[in-house]
């Protein structure tokens, strides 16, 4: 499993970036766990087996969550630890099997040509998607989503849309409110990119980042 150096000299994007990190693996790993810890709950009379699988579901959550938050804590100890395992666009199909495992059905479409992608570029791409989809796993009952990767000249887009709704505003955050949705545009724009996040006319919630990605990468 590769790892790489956690970038150090500027303190403030470090510690911005630490987070980052630590709000979207710790909100990801909970919306999970309380998702199907729900379900255990509800089936476990009925539909035994049902409950089992919810309760294996809740124990892979927390040992994915643990290991990352072990390397994050590793990284806020000693500046020089290896900041890893990397996560990237490679991870994105175990992701999206997460969710669908917690409820709701997700979909991965990649389209283009896959470029190499710098690792930065990489975690900021899987980050985000992680972020939407547990805001997808918090508030769009009863709702699927898709992710969509597109690889073109220059730059990595990736949409992240859903089709569900919440009590009356959907249950959704606002635009630009939020540390969700914030820590994904911090994300993109510290790559020179850029990130929209918003209802849907059709109803459901969107969110499109575009990621540059370095012609000699």
């Amino acid at each position: 499993m590769s790892v790489t150096a956690y970038p150090v000299g500027d303190f403030e994007a470090e510690r911005r970036l630490l987070a980052r990190d630590l709000h979207d693996v710790i909100s990801y790993g909970f919306a999970t766990i309380s998702l199907q810890a729900g379900v255990a709950a509800y089936v476990a009379d009925e539909l035994p087996q049902q409950a089992r699988e919810a309760l294996e579901a809740i124990t892979m959550a927390s040992k994915t969550a643990l290991e990352e938050l072990r390397v994050i804590l590793g990284a806020l100890r000693a500046s020089d630890a290896p900041y890893g395992p990397e996560v990237g666009l490679e991870r994105l199909d175990s992701l999206v099997e997460t969710t669908t495992r917690a409820g709701v059905m997700t979909r991965l479409t990649v389209d283009g040509r896959p470029a190499a992608v710098p690792a930065l570029v990489g975690r900021a791409a899987y980050r985000i998607v992680q972020e939407a989809l547990t805001n997808v796993l918090r508030h769009a009952w009863g709702s699927s989503a898709t992710v969509a990767v597109r690889y073109e000249d220059g730059h990595v887009s990736i949409a992240i849309e859903d089709d569900g709704a919440g009590p009356e505003t959907g249950g959704r955050v606002p635009d630009g409110s939020g540390f969700g949705i914030l820590g994904m545009r911090e994300r993109a724009l510290a790559l020179g990119g850029d990130l929209e996040a918003g209802p849907r006319p059709e109803g459901g919630f969107s969110v499109r980042a575009y990621l540059p990605v370095p012609r000699d990468s």
